[in-house]
């Protein structure tokens, strides 16, 4: 049984993530907590799969804390000093569920998901009747938006006058980010704010297809200075500029990188990010004074334990990103895409975003995958720790996260095997993207048909 993926359980809800799993993983949950606070995004399935998983906890003698549709960061937020179970499948398709958990705000580890699994796997029996526990009604929303507001006034500057378009994409930020980016003083227009278990308005995950409409909006109206763009449960951001131009997600990562190593009074300030970002990113953070770290795709909560385990005395993670979701550690250890669009904004109206993004080196960018069975993913990925530095002898190679190539005028490109698809992915970001692209590529492509012959 292989439960868990890089983003907690996710699946179709009559094949994958079904009533009977989300009670199993209740019941999982439920052995080890005391208190768990349940949360679901605005799914169709959304309101039996919380049944089950409340259920399964109650009957494994833990209680439950019934959150009712929150945005994934409120169910992280809660979570501090207990367990949490979030039923999304975020920017997946309405016809998917998922189940992410959390303890003390932070995500399930890897060690931790192994031990549900064996307790799925293992089949569990409930409690004695008389230590089956209760659910109880927590109304957490309004205290998470003024958390969020109170720690973005820390960054920036007071947003009035600033026009701000969100597009909540029938999403749960719908419930969120509007409401305290008006709190901080924006003007907001809020689109597709609605909760909807289709997503009639758009596609969930916030793509330049689905953004559409957020784009032609901001671009339609002179009043409108900056545009934000959330996936279904509000841990991912978009940026869309005055000019209804959506700002690359790397760069996005590298304002905020520079911003909190720049206001960090930590010796030792270190934005830990994954290995496909851009190196513009280490390019701000050590304008500022700070280092980079790197960490796996999916990750970033393990990452920021490992780096905190081994610390020096004033070493200090003051951000962790990887494209579209960010951790903000002084505020917690969860991926919050609601506290990112007001810190975002706050930079805004301080700034500028043109300012903000002038020292930024914007080097085009590609993504190409090259068809792998999966049987084969492991040794194709060996021999190209070999081959792929051999056929770009100028650049440093690291192999941590795959295979990562950066050069000295700051191109870099890197390689590595898909989680979910029968693919191997390249990533370039170079002057000379697509030349540079094409190579790797011969590279690829000619060890992918090495291996499959031999």
């Amino acid at each position: 049984m292989e439960l868990f993926g890089t983003a907690g359980i996710r699946g179709r809800v009559e094949e994958t993530v079904t009533p009977e799993l989300a009670l199993s993983v209740g019941q999982a949950v439920g052995r080890e907590a005391e208190t768990v606070v349940v949360g679901r995004d605005g799914r169709q399935s959304g309101s039996a799969l919380a049944a089950a998983v409340e259920a399964g906890i109650e009957s494994a003698g833990a209680r439950v804390r019934r959150l009712g549709p929150v945005p994934t960061p409120t169910l992280a937020w809660a979570s501090r000093g207990q367990y949490g179970v979030m039923l999304t499948a975020s920017h997946n398709p309405p016809e998917d569920n998922g189940i992410k958990l959390f303890v003390d705000g932070v995500e399930f580890d890897g060690d931790a998901e192994d031990r549900i699994e064996r307790r799925v796997e293992s089949g569990l029996e409930p409690a004695p009747w008389d230590e089956w526990e209760t659910v109880e009604r927590a109304d957490v929303l309004g205290t998470y938006r003024e958390a969020i507001a109170a720690y973005a006034r820390g960054h920036g500057a007071p947003l009035e006058g600033l026009g701000v378009a969100v597009d909540c994409g029938n999403g749960m930020a719908s419930l969120a980010t509007p409401q305290v980016l008006y709190e901080l003083g924006a003007e907001v227009r809020a689109l597709n704010a609605n909760v909807d278990s289709h997503f009639d308005a758009r596609g969930s995950k916030p793509t330049p297809e689905t953004l559409t409409g957020l784009c032609e909006f901001v671009a339609g109206h002179d009043a409108v200075e900056l545009g934000i763009g959330h996936d279904g449960d509000a841990d991912r951001i978009v940026i869309v500029d005055g000019d209804g131009a959506i700002v690359h997600e790397d760069t996005v990562l590298a304002v905020l990188a520079e911003h909190y190593v720049s206001a960090s009074d930590a010796a030792d300030p270190v934005v830990l990010t994954t290995p496909n970002a851009s190196e513009r990113i280490d390019e701000r953070v050590a304008a500022a004074g700070g280092r980079i770290e790197r960490t796996g795709l999916g990750v970033l909560h393990e990452g920021i334990a490992e780096i905190r385990a081994t610390a020096a005395d004033g070493t200090e993670i003051v951000f962790a990103a990887e494209p579209w979701k960010h951790v903000h550690p002084r505020l917690g250890g969860w991926i919050d895409g609601v506290a990112s669009a007001a810190v975002f904004a706050r930079l805004v109206a301080a700034n500028g975003l043109e300012t903000l993004r002038e020292p930024v080196t914007e080097r085009p960018y590609r993504k190409d995958p090259v068809r792998c069975p999966d049987a084969h993913k492991s040794a194709v990925m060996d021999r190209l720790e070999t081959r792929l530095p051999e056929a770009f002898p100028d650049a440093e190679a690291t192999l941590d996260y795959g295979v990562r190539l950066s050069f000295p005028d700051g191109s870099w490109t890197l390689v590595r095997p898909s989680g979910t698809e029968p693919y191997v992915r390249i990533y370039v970001e170079s002057e000379a993207a697509d030349e540079l692209l094409a190579d790797v590529r011969s590279v690829v492509e000619e060890t992918v048909s090495d291996v499959t012959q031999t």
